[in-house]
């Protein structure tokens, strides 16, 4: 069973989607994910095609074939600077346990449950799909359910929220007229540490939605289980207590810290920032580019993380950033490292946060 042991204030009110409704939009995009396109034509094939290649030739066969069920999109994905820092979505299933070094957790799945889709990439405002299980073909209960495993990244959190204890009010104030609240927000624990819990459900799907959520390096974490059986949700919940997370994890704590760099939101200020280079972009693309970066206890950029860019912005914008040079963060009176957020070109989601949006109301 879920216990409170402490109740949050009242929720703000908004314009945006449920996290209800996100999250079955997400669920289906995940599934979408193993979905081959259908053939959209068939050209007509000259009488002579050439032999050596060319866009006429008869020798169609591709040099690397694509995998099934992989769709090929171009456009803006995420990327970094270097392929040894974690990032948020480097997380992956090894003999049957989800780690993510980025969030320093790791996670048992369920005896009889697998990821059998991986997740799209983070959007332009932060959202991460970290993983989804569901059942395998030799699971044996009588009702199946799904464990979705994501992050919002709270540096570009279209929600007026400060934090996951935020973001979880404002998810219950929000549901759409369809869904109703089964137990309103409250603090629980889960293998050690803080989360805020609720749980909703729609009376005609019959299906019921439990959210944990705790932040983790100024990320919300979001841990959602839905199924048709509430039992057996509980003992998903209790299984849950098996996961490692690091010692920061709180619904209002999460700031980094420690053997990670403290995480501050818009600390590339000009008070923080002794020299700034701005990228030259050769084409407009007019997408919103959110980076996060890893600034090092000399000043120095040393890691570049892209949400969400064009390859050419994401190499415009690095060789930029690689100039920039910061004041040395002082933590105790030494040096330490930052992790902060940068947003190139305009948002196009409201940033206001839970306080700035009581004080316009």
């Amino acid at each position: 069973m879920i216990r409170a042991t402490d109740s949050p204030g009242s929720p703000d009110k908004g314009r945006l989607d449920s996290w209800g409704n996100m999250n079955y939009r997400v669920s289906l995009l995940v599934l979408a994910l193993s979905v081959s396109l259908p053939a959209v034509g068939q050209a007509t094939k000259p009488q002579n095609p050439p032999k050596n290649g060319g866009d006429f030739s008869d020798n169609i066969q591709p040099g690397s074939k694509v995998p099934t069920g992989v769709i090929l999109v171009k456009g803006a994905w995420s990327s970094a600077s270097d392929s040894v820092t974690p990032v948020p979505e480097g997380g992956s299933v090894t003999n049957n346990v989800f780690s993510d070094q980025y969030f320093q957790m790791s996670y048992a799945l369920p005896r009889d449950w697998e990821e059998k889709y991986k997740g799209p990439p983070p959007s332009d405002s932060g959202r991460y799909v970290l993983a989804q299980f569901r059942p395998a073909d030799t699971f044996k209960g009588p009702v199946r359910g799904t464990i979705l495993v994501t992050a919002q990244d709270m540096f570009f959190t279209p929600f007026p929220a400060a934090n996951a204890l935020d973001l979880v009010n404002y998810s219950k104030d929000h549901l759409q007229a369809d869904y109703k609240v089964e137990l309103p927000p409250m603090r629980t624990k889960i293998a050690g540490s803080d989360f805020s819990f609720f749980a909703y459900w729609s009376p005609i799907a019959e299906l019921h939605w439990y959210v944990l959520a705790t932040e983790i390096r100024c990320h919300a974490l979001q841990i959602v289980l839905t199924s048709r059986d509430t039992k057996l949700l509980e003992s998903l919940v209790l299984d849950l207590n098996q996961m490692k997370l690091p010692a920061e994890a709180g619904p209002t704590a999460g700031t980094g810290g420690g053997a990670v760099p403290v995480c501050i939101k818009d600390y590339a200020t000009d008070e923080n920032v002794i020299t700034r280079v701005d990228p030259v972009l050769t084409e407009h693309r007019f997408n919103p580019v959110p980076v996060r970066i890893i600034i090092g206890k000399e000043g120095k950029v040393k890691h570049i993380h892209f949400l969400s860019a064009f390859p050419e912005q994401a190499k415009a914008i690095t060789d930029a950033l690689q100039q920039w040079k910061f004041k040395p963060y002082l933590l105790g009176g030494k040096p330490i490292e930052v992790e902060t957020g940068i947003m190139f070109g305009r948002s196009t989601y409201p940033t206001k946060t839970a306080a700035s949006e009581r004080a316009i109301e």
